[in-house]
C-alpha cells in the first residue's frame, strides 16, 4: 500500500494494480474536460492523468482534466489540468461546469456558489430548470492590464493594441494586439476573416515567445457587427480549443475598450466554434459571463501504474 499526498488530502493506492478513475465528461461551448469529484480525496498525480486521458483517438480525449476539491475558503475548490499535464490557473467554462456537477449531484443546493480557483474565488450563479442546471453566470473578475501582472515582457504601462513582433517560418511577423490577463494571460489580435486565420502557426509562435515569461492564450478576433463578434483561440497547454471562457473575456474587454463591438454595460456576444458566450463588461470593472454547461456521459477508465509513479 502506498500512501500518497496531495492538495492537503491523503488517498491510499495499491502499486502494481491500475487505478479506475471515475468521471464525468463536460463541455461548456465545446470546452471539454474530464470531472473528477475530489471531496474526499484528491487523486494521484493529477498532471500525468490529464496528458494521458486527454489525446483525441487514443484516449477518452479531451482539453484537461478537472478536479473538485473542497475549500476553506469558498464552497468548493478547483484544480485545473491542461492536456500537456501543467496545471492551469482558472477555466471560465470549467467554472460553469462545475457549477452544473456540485448542483445536479446534490453536492450543494446553493445558488450561487463561490469556486476558489488559482485566480482567486469566483462566485457562479446557476439557471435551473427541472432540478438541472442549464446555463450559469460567472463573475470573472476585473481584467487586468499591468504588464508585469499578466505576466509580459513589455515597457509601456498597458499594451493596448500595440505592435509586437514574432519569428514564423524564419521570417519576422509583425502584429498588433492587445495584453490582458483574466486570470489566465491572453494576447488578443483582431483579423479579417477568423476562418482562415493561422491559429496554429501563429498562435503557437506566439504562445512561447520572449514577451510571454509563462507562455500565453492567443485569440484570433473577426468583428461581425456591433454586438457580436467571432474568435478562434490558441491556449497554451492544449493547442487549438473550441472555446475558453477567460479568452472570451479578453476578447470583450479588448472589443469594448477599443471601440471595436460592444459597451460596458450591456451583453455582448462573443462566438467561438463551440458556441456563442454572453459577456457583460460592467461599469464596476467586472466582467460577467454566461454560457452553458453540458454532460457529456460518465465513465470509468483504468490508468496504468506506470502513470502514477
Amino acid at each position: 500500500m502506498k500512501l500518497l499526498l496531495s492538495c492537503s488530502y491523503t488517498i491510499y493506492y495499491v502499486e502494481g494494480v491500475p487505478m479506475k478513475l471515475k468521471f464525468t465528461k463536460m463541455q461548456g461551448c465545446g470546452n471539454d474536460y474530464l470531472y473528477v469529484n475530489c471531496m474526499d480525496g484528491m487523486i494521484p498525480e493529477p498532471g500525468k492523468i490529464s496528458a494521458y486521458v486527454s489525446p483525441r483517438h487514443l484516449s477518452v480525449g479531451s482539453d484537461g482534466l478537472i478536479c473538485i476539491c473542497p475549500s476553506d475558503k469558498a464552497d468548493f475548490r478547483m484544480r485545473m489540468f491542461n492536456a500537456d499535464a501543467s496545471e492551469g490557473m482558472m477555466c471560465g467554462n470549467g467554472s460553469r461546469c462545475i457549477a452544473k456537477f456540485v448542483y445536479d449531484k446534490g453536492l450543494t443546493q446553493k445558488n450561487p456558489i463561490t469556486l476558489e480557483t488559482l485566480s482567486g474565488i469566483k462566485t457562479i450563479a446557476m439557471d435551473v430548470a427541472d432540478g438541472k442546471v442549464v446555463s450559469a453566470t460567472v463573475d470573472m473578475g476585473v481584467p487586468i492590464t499591468d504588464p508585469s501582472s499578466i505576466p509580459m515582457t513589455w515597457e509601456k504601462s498597458i499594451c493596448l493594441d500595440e505592435t509586437i513582433t514574432v519569428t514564423v517560418d524564419g521570417a519576422p511577423l509583425s502584429l498588433r494586439g492587445t495584453g490582458v490577463s483574466m486570470g489566465n494571460p491572453h494576447f488578443v489580435t483582431f483579423v479579417e476573416d477568423v476562418a482562415t486565420a493561422p491559429v496554429e502557426k501563429v498562435g503557437r509562435v506566439i504562445e512561447h515567445s520572449s514577451y510571454f515569461p509563462e507562455r500565453v492564450n492567443v485569440e484570433f478576433v473577426e468583428i461581425v457587427d456591433d454586438n457580436h463578434v467571432k474568435f478562434r483561440v490558441w491556449e497554451r497547454g492544449s493547442g487549438e480549443t473550441l472555446a475558453c471562457g477567460t479568452g472570451a473575456c479578453a476578447v470583450a474587454y479588448t472589443a469594448i475598450t477599443l471601440g471595436k463591438a460592444g459597451r460596458r454595460d450591456q451583453f455582448l456576444t462573443v462566438e467561438a466554434v463551440g458556441g456563442p458566450l454572453q459577456l457583460n463588461y460592467r461599469s464596476d470593472g467586472h466582467m460577467m459571463m454566461k454560457g452553458p454547461a453540458v454532460t457529456v456521459y460518465e465513465g470509468e477508465m483504468e490508468i496504468p501504474d506506470n502513470i502514477l509513479k
